[in-house]
């Protein structure tokens, strides 16, 4: 399991729409946006590997602007801490060879989305305000990087 995190001030997802209006699905002030790619042998365990991870990474500045806070301090002291999960398939793609990207490595949707809304439902339950994307639709991500701070994850 893979996440691209990155530290933000802001950030939303909106599901495009062919025939109706644009839907604002997730959004969130200050805190991780975290696009979530899935492999196949990826489990329950790892989903909730990423969000602890997630969770205590030390990518936040302390006092005197060292990166040494993470989102569970930040929540323990009152302030707000928002991460919005979007699933992102294309995190395996293999670009190694030819012009068009492999996707052999990517779950099937059927067994990403249950991991993905794991990834989520951890992170609600350690404490964050959690939004999402809608799984199997055309998103749009909107992101303020803060930093920019931005790191791959993979457990």
């Amino acid at each position: 399991m893979r996440g691209l995190v990155q530290r933000v001030s802001s950030a939303s997802v909106t599901v495009r729409s062919s025939g109706g209006p644009d839907e604002v699905v997730g959004r969130i002030g200050p805190g991780l946006c975290v696009l979530v790619g899935v492999t196949h042998h990826d489990d329950d365990g790892r989903a909730r590997q990423l969000a602890d991870r997630l969770w205590n990474l030390r990518i936040f500045p302390d006092a005197e602007g060292v990166m040494n806070r993470s989102a569970a301090a930040l929540a323990d002291e009152g302030s707000p801490v928002g991460v919005l999960v979007v699933s992102q398939f294309t995190l395996y793609g293999d670009a190694s060879r030819g012009r068009r990207p492999s996707y052999v490595d990517a779950a099937r949707p059927e067994v990403a989305e249950p991991l993905v809304d794991a990834v989520a439902d951890h992170l609600r339950v350690l404490g964050a305000d959690v939004a999402t994307g809608r799984f199997r639709t055309d998103m749009a991500v909107e992101l303020v990087n803060d930093g920019p701070v931005t790191l791959l994850l993979e457990v």
